[in-house]
């Protein structure tokens, strides 16, 4: 028996069988280890992200070195949330962005799956895989994401859908408590938060900015005489004409009742009375109920910023202007001028 066994202990056959296990053992372990790695700096990427766009970007560079890729997309249908990092610039990047928009709306995109677009390959994910919501999309160009490659994203995207839920949640709760909810302006808290910084930028770039503050004329008659219901449809219908004539960098923001407050980075005094007074107009032109022979207008009052204003002091000359342009009289605006 102990022959036996020593022929088969020196057999060089179970020699390399032993070897081989001992490699592919090996080999596991250094797989593992490595992921481990990997698995830590992500946590650590995501960690430092608070938002969507953070967080999609701590992901890709985690993901660059793994999977050398052009582009990354995501995009969430039930929370109106689509967000792109492209490695690429000028033209090119314009045309991968569009590549992967038109990606989203076609059929391979219904299921988790991989397929080709001109010299790219699209490998497409959906989240709700991974107790998550939403697809994330990646772009490679000439070569297709390998089997090994496939598994460590996979495994990847099991560690993002969790945050970038939360994110997604957070992003929810801070959209609900920055927006009026009746007219869907930013609020009190926005107008606070964003004065400060442009009065900051202001001054360390010497850019023009100014204020306006605004109030509806013949509101309370309004209300009055149809009650709250046809008031609160009103200050919808005025604050969807208000925004829509101003820019993506301007505040406009409700503050009560009906009272708004407009922040007009870049803009002078001069500039920010043209667009005051085609606010007037467009008021004016609206079909909005009257209250006998009461008409509902607005009256604005305008300030520039200057260099030794503080922020309690440009309120209140807004406040003074605005005072001048009810009393002489509706859809009248009124510039406040240092004496």
């Amino acid at each position: 028996m102990n022959t036996l066994s020593s022929a088969q202990h020196n057999n060089p056959d179970n020699d390399i069988h032993n070897i081989n296990s001992l490699v592919v053992e090996l080999e596991h372990y250094r797989r593992q280890s490595e992921w481990l790695a990997m698995v830590n700096e992500l946590h650590a990427r995501l960690a430092g992200a608070v938002d969507l766009p953070a967080m999609l970007e701590a992901f890709s560079v985690w993901l660059t070195p793994l999977i050398n890729h052009e582009l990354m997309a995501y995009q969430n249908l039930e929370r109106v949330r689509q967000h792109m990092i492209c490695s690429c610039h000028g033209p090119e990047r314009s045309r991968i962005m569009q590549i992967a928009q038109n990606a989203f709306a076609q059929p391979e995109c219904t299921d988790s799956c991989c397929w080709s677009k001109d010299e790219f390959y699209i490998q497409n994910w959906h989240l709700h895989e991974f107790q998550g919501s939403g697809i994330l999309l990646v772009m490679k160009k000439d070569k297709k994401i390998s089997k090994y490659q496939e598994q460590l994203l996979t495994k990847g995207l099991k560690i993002l859908a969790e945050p970038l839920q939360r994110a997604q949640e957070y992003e929810d709760l801070y959209h609900q408590a920055s927006r009026d909810s009746l007219t869907g302006l930013a609020n009190r808290r926005v107008f606070d938060e964003r004065i400060t910084t442009l009065m900051a930028q202001a001054k360390r770039h010497g850019h023009p900015i100014s204020l306006a503050c605004l109030d509806l004329d013949k509101f309370k008659q309004i209300n009055d005489t149809h009650g709250h219901a046809v008031g609160d449809m009103v200050l919808q219908k005025i604050s969807a004409v208000m925004k829509s004539m101003t820019r993506s960098c301007d505040v406009l923001a409700r503050i009560g009742g009906d009272e708004f407050v407009l922040l007009l980075p870049d803009t002078t005094l001069q500039d920010s009375r043209i667009l005051a007074e085609r606010l007037c107009q467009a008021v004016d032109q609206l079909k909005l109920p009257a209250a006998g022979s009461c008409k509902l207008g607005i009256s604005i009052g305008l300030v520039e910023w200057q260099p030794e204003f503080t922020q309690k002091q440009w309120m209140q000359y807004a406040d003074a202007a605005l005072y001048k342009a009810k009393e002489s009289g509706r859809s009248k605006v009124c510039c406040w001028k240092k004496n």
